[in-house]
């Protein structure tokens, strides 16, 4: 009986997979025309998102102190499941190494995978190398800790007591572990922003963090931070997505009910 229920409820999930995979299909399409309508000043009112307002004060700061930013892309990598909060938090990453490049003040990248950390050292060489300034970067500014995610963030706190680090930006696939990295920078009085996917971090985040990037709002720092009309279509896109989900939930809620 159990292996009968095991096969009914895996074949759920490859409907809805397929469901998934046929609605993205069919909307890929329209982001040509989604990217054209942002080009010409009539895409959507971004509504504000207090962690990207703070990120561009955060930079600033650091580069007046000259204390620099502390940044972490999770404790996964590339390749995985979760490879798209990882990527959410490169690009969060590129976009600090390109504020602060100018002014050679790289922040500091602590990651937990061998694949995150050759795509984080690229991030910085070629936020480096549109500065002119590629020979100059420091290979260790991107440290490899642990894998193991308690392993990573005894390291991290480690690295946040010992290195005097302006603000700490953690934005990627996080555990329970981040509640040792948060609090160990909130002791220090050190500033956090802070987001992930997964709800078994969040609350450790709430609390301890200044400010935090609730699901999926830390997919949008592309379109925040660059405002890139390909971004901004995707955001769109994603909303379109979204909307179609809800309608054909509601649906077949009414059809189930009258039926």
């Amino acid at each position: 009986m159990q292996v009968i229920l095991n096969i009914l409820s895996q074949s759920a999930i490859d409907q809805n997979a397929t469901l998934l995979l046929i609605c993205v299909l069919l909307l890929i399409p329209a982001l040509p025309f989604l990217w054209r309508k942002v080009k010409m000043g009539k895409g959507p009112v971004l509504r504000p998102i207090s962690a990207y307002a703070a990120l561009q004060n955060v930079v600033s700061q650091s580069v007046e102190t000259g204390y620099p930013v502390h940044v972490s892309v999770g404790v996964r990598g590339i390749g995985q499941q979760s490879t798209a909060q990882t990527l959410a938090g490169l690009i969060l990453l590129e976009h600090l190494a390109q504020q602060t490049a100018e002014y050679d003040a790289a922040p500091l990248v602590s990651v937990a995978d061998g694949t995150a950390l050759v795509a984080a050292q690229d991030a910085l060489r070629r936020a480096s190398a549109r500065q002119g300034q590629g020979k100059k970067l420091d290979p260790y500014r991107v440290r490899m800790i642990a894998p193991e995610p308690t392993a990573y963030a005894s390291g991290v706190m480690g690295l946040l007591s010992r290195e005097h680090v302006w603000a700490n930006v953690m934005n990627g696939v996080f555990g329970d572990e981040y509640l040792l990295m948060g609090e160990t920078a909130a002791r220090k009085d050190i500033q956090q922003i802070a987001g992930s996917g997964n709800p078994q971090s969040l609350p450790f985040m709430m609390v301890s963090a200044n400010h935090t990037l609730i699901g999926e709002e830390m997919f949008a720092a592309g379109a925040y931070l660059s405002g890139l009309a390909s971004h901004i279509a995707s955001l769109m896109l994603q909303d379109w997505m979204r909307t179609i989900i809800i309608l054909v939930i509601v649906i077949g809620v009414v059809l189930s009910t009258v039926l």
